[in-house]
């Protein structure tokens, strides 16, 4: 890997207003840096995770604790007007309840209070196309669910030697599969979990069948019970908590936890940390220049994400120095660059002597 041409390509996707260009970078190094080398970068090898922890490695080493936790969600970079392959297609968005076309990315974060750092991610692939029967038209799909790259980023970390104790993750990742996983390999989770879920009240009421739906069964909000859900071997402690929506509307959050031992307020403090995965994908799209790229082939567009998440966690290292936030850092930036700016449209007015209005 050409670091330094990371490096100075994740400062363009930091520093550029709008689309980060192999042209842009070259204008913005006063030509130093060549169209062509920033387009060799960035087509010539297949950036990916292992590249990833390569970079992060030393820095998740020095703050990595006891109490650290595992973060996992995904995030849509939606490219509507891109042509389609095989990582730029339509993906299910759960936040908008429809489908979307873009790129897929699931991540892994690695969360203390020390840092947030991403330390794998995968970009959903769908290589295989075929006909959807009901509507005739030609789809995609993968080769491995969401589920299946879950597990196998949590073998990743667990390989890695990260220090962790709990997996964090929403509803979507919530199946029985995954809970006995994580429990199988030693570790906690907790999770959202759906209200239909079947649920038994006792050990006993599982071993005749006598199942529940979650959502009818009296848990007090804030406080937790022990249950046994239908295809998980081990108790589970379920916790509810209820909200109000920007509509007024209320609605209700069910969280599942391997650790029986935890009061609510405990669960709830734990899963809370969960939305540091929130900031990052905002961070990602509004700081990084995710969504900013016209590159066109998938080696281009994969590499760019790559490059996305480093200009992140670049971000991150200096805002555990400065103790500013990510979008604070972005700002300070580019007040710079508005100083700089206007006081090169001055100096042109005084050259050129054109001077105010009066």
């Amino acid at each position: 890997m050409d670091t330094k041409m990371l490096d100075l390509y994740t400062d363009h996707l930091i520093t550029c207003p709008k689309y980060a260009t192999a042209t842009g970078l070259s204008a913005t190094s006063d030509n130093k840096i060549s169209h062509d080398k920033v387009t060799r970068f960035l087509a010539s090898n297949d950036f990916n995770s292992k590249q990833l922890w390569t970079l992060v490695k030393p820095t998740v080493r020095k703050i990595e604790s006891e109490d650290g936790v595992l973060i996992f969600d995904d995030t849509i970079s939606e490219k509507p007007y891109t042509d389609e392959n095989k990582i730029i297609c339509w993906h299910f968005d759960h936040s908008k309840g429809r489908n979307v076309k873009g790129i897929n990315i699931l991540t892994g974060l690695y969360h203390n209070d020390e840092a947030t750092i991403p330390i794998s991610y995968n970009i959903i692939e769908k290589p295989i196309e075929f006909i959807d029967e009901k509507t005739g038209k030609l789809k995609r799909k993968s080769e491995k669910t969401k589920n299946e790259l879950f597990r196998e980023m949590i073998v990743t970390s667990l390989g890695n030697t990260i220090k962790f104790k709990y997996v964090l993750a929403d509803t979507w990742f919530c199946s029985s599969k995954n809970m006995e996983f994580i429990e199988d390999n030693d570790k906690e989770f907790i999770m959202g979990i759906k209200s239909n879920r079947l649920t038994a009240l006792s050990e006993n009421d599982k071993k005749e069948g006598k199942f529940l739906y979650l959502r009818d069964i009296a848990i007090e909000e804030n406080t937790a019970r022990k249950v046994y859900l239908k295809g998980v071997k081990i108790p589970v402690l379920v916790t509810k908590q209820i909200f109000t929506n920007k509509d007024e509307s209320t609605g209700v959050l069910y969280l599942v936890c391997s650790n029986i031992n935890l009061e609510a307020s405990e669960v709830n403090a734990i899963y809370q940390k969960r939305w540091k995965v929130e900031e990052y994908h905002k961070s990602i799209k509004s700081n990084t220049a995710l969504e900013k790229s016209p590159t066109k082939t998938v080696r281009t567009q994969s590499n760019h994400v790559f490059a996305s998440l480093c200009a992140f966690f670049k971000f991150e290292r200096l805002r555990i120095k400065t103790n500013l936030n990510h979008f604070a850092l972005k700002a300070k930036i580019y007040l710079k660059a508005g100083k700089a700016a206007l006081k090169e449209l001055q100096e042109l007015k005084l050259v050129h002597e054109i001077g105010g209005f009066a």
